[in-house]
């Protein structure tokens, strides 16, 4: 039988055994202390590096750098000023172009802010109206552009592609979770 610890006696569990069990609380108490400051090391532990923070490591070393905990932190979302960068990069855009992608993406994420919170579009007028700002804002980037960043410019090309066959669309699957009505009788 195991003993009963309390108020730093030892009583048994049961009164058949009587015992001495002074050396199993014994080793309940080693355990638990045991457990306990491996928890306040770990407390104690400095937080991970964060990506700011420049690794140490010398190109002569024979140990890579590489960060204790293998997982990769949370993914960020590209923001504005990256996506302005990109384009400029791929597009080779001027300071003035920059300038208006910049003022034309803030304006489409205003609007689809606007289009997500709206309660009273359903879910197939919401799909038509972000395609329809997607086009839009395409056609305002291009209008911005020369001839030759029109050519590079195409974010559109994955709509030309044809799906598979059997490959269901957005819509498809739409029409299939969205609960019918019964039809009404006149």
């Amino acid at each position: 039988m195991l003993p009963s610890c309390t108020n730093n006696k030892v009583t048994p569990v049961s009164w058949r055994d009587r015992s001495n069990n002074a050396p199993y609380c014994l080793i309940v108490l080693l355990f638990s202390l045991l457990w306990a400051s491996s928890l306040a090391a770990q407390a104690n532990e400095p937080a991970p590096a964060t990506p700011a923070q420049p690794a140490q490591a010398t190109p002569a070393s024979p140990i890579p750098a590489t960060p204790a905990h293998p997982a990769h932190p949370p993914r960020r979302r590209p923001t504005l000023d990256d996506r302005v960068k990109a384009l400029a990069t791929a597009l080779e855009l001027s300071e003035p172009q920059q300038v208006a992608v910049k003022k034309i993406l803030e304006q489409r994420q205003l609007e689809t802010l606007r289009i997500r919170q709206d309660p009273y579009i359903s879910g197939s007028e919401r799909i038509d109206r972000f395609r329809a700002l997607q086009d839009q804002t395409v056609e305002r980037i291009r209008a911005v552009l020369n001839d030759d960043q029109k050519k590079k410019y195409n974010p559109l090309a994955v709509r030309e592609i044809k799906p598979a066959p059997d490959q269901k669309s957005v819509e498809d699957w739409l029409k299939e979770t969205t609960p019918k009505s019964p039809p009404s009788k006149q």
